[in-house]
């Protein structure tokens, strides 16, 4: 049994505990943390938590802990993280990693340093359709992954301090274009090196520092590009998707507001709906299981497994370090209006210059084929490319 310690008593930490304690009931949060007694205590009794307080040291050093758990706000990361690496105790921290990249990197040489437990809860890449498309990937069904987009867009977050750019670090782009560049990279491969980024963003519609709409290219030492499109500004509850396209197929996903789960109610449903939802009336697409299908069971899953035979986990500090150099760099491209490059001063992928690019395929020894193509009238087209002369052809069997 893993006993944990869950810093925060709001919106991820509720999510995060549902789920601990709902599925692998083995593993028990058996202290909470909190700023405010009231909701620590509250917090306590709906989970049955034997502890709640609202000091920190007390509850990262609680001699029965194992692992903390970091739900609180991003300027509140890093403390923590430290406190918890002289302690000798197994950190889990929710996205964003840090509020820019040189946070993050001291956060990953203080935990690397002090040889813990490390593990970064990016729950988007464990959802159920996301790991059987990686692994549909992986097996090769795709070819060379080429292009992938994320997208994830919603009305706005739901606490005060995401609003306020000294404590969030940022707007749209830290808050949820971390989800999709991880979706991106996981599909395109960590090892292949993210090198420069062009990004647009802007702040359209909240009366903020920082911005509520973001659209982004990050492009690989491969040739690949993960696209990204996050919003705080769209209307119609949470839009969660991602496409890869690759030389030789193609996958969709769509994993919240067209789930296969609708429902029209005129007079309305009083009760939750789903993460983001603007109205309880009307067409609803509810979510038949919110920790499922938003990947926090698979993902602290393979968290407790990992800690459990001391193995690294699909997601650590390394990766939230890597999102957060690309993040910036996005940031930079926002204001430079050109591609930015990205300044990764720890990198420990393959070399960009053994990357090799996507290899012609050849018709035979005279021709590089473009293209086959049955017609309405039964024949097939080829589209040609002469090796040695460059001159396009197209030719009927």
């Amino acid at each position: 049994m893993t006993k944990l310690a869950m810093l925060g008593s709001g919106f991820i930490a509720d999510f995060y505990t549902a789920t601990l304690h709902g599925y692998r009931s083995r593993d028990k949060v058996h202290i909470v943390y909190s700023r405010n007694p009231d909701n620590a205590q509250a917090f306590a009794k709906k989970y049955k938590i034997p502890y709640w307080t609202t000091d920190l040291d007390e509850a990262i050093n609680h001699q029965e802990i194992d692992l903390v758990v970091n739900g609180l706000p991003n300027n509140l990361h890093k403390e923590p993280i430290i406190k918890a690496a002289q302690a000798g105790k197994g950190i889990l921290c929710t996205k964003p990693l840090a509020r820019n990249a040189e946070e993050a990197r001291e956060m990953l040489e203080v935990v690397e340093k002090a040889g813990v437990f490390h593990g970064y809860l990016e729950d988007l890449v464990y959802t159920p359709k996301t790991l059987k498309a990686l692994e549909t990937t992986r097996q090769g069904a795709l070819g060379k992954v080429l292009w992938t987009r994320s997208r994830e867009t919603h009305p706005g977050p739901h606490s005060d301090w995401f609003w306020d750019h000294e404590q969030s670090g940022g707007g749209a782009i830290l808050d949820l274009a971390c989800h999709c560049i991880e979706i991106g990279r996981s599909f395109i491969g960590k090892q292949i090196k993210p090198i420069e980024v062009m990004c647009w963003a802007d702040t359209q519609v909240k009366p903020i520092e920082a911005e509520d709409h973001a659209i982004g290219l990050v492009k690989y030492a491969n040739g690949a590009i993960g696209q990204f499109e996050v919003s705080w500004t769209f209307r119609g509850g949470m839009d969660l998707r991602d496409e890869v396209m690759g030389s030789e197929g193609t996958i969709w996903l769509n994993h919240f507001l067209r789930t296969g789960f609708e429902v029209f109610t005129a007079p309305g449903n009083t009760g939750y709906v789903a993460e983001k939802a603007e109205t309880t009336s009307g067409w609803l697409f509810p979510v038949g299981d919110e920790n499922h299908d938003l990947g926090y069971i698979n993902m602290f899953v393979d968290m407790l497994d990992s800690y459990e035979q001391a193995s690294k986990p699909r997601e650590d500090f390394y990766d939230g370090y890597v999102v957060n150099e690309i993040m910036d760099a996005c940031l930079k491209s926002v204001k430079s209006k050109k591609w930015e490059p990205v300044e990764l001063e720890d990198w420990r992928g393959e070399d960009p210059k053994e990357e090799g690019r996507l290899e012609l395929q050849s018709y035979d020894q005279q021709y590089y084929l473009i293209k086959e193509e049955k017609l309405p009238n039964g024949q097939v087209k080829l589209i040609l490319k002469d090796k040695q002369t460059g001159k396009i052809i197209q030719k009927e069997q």
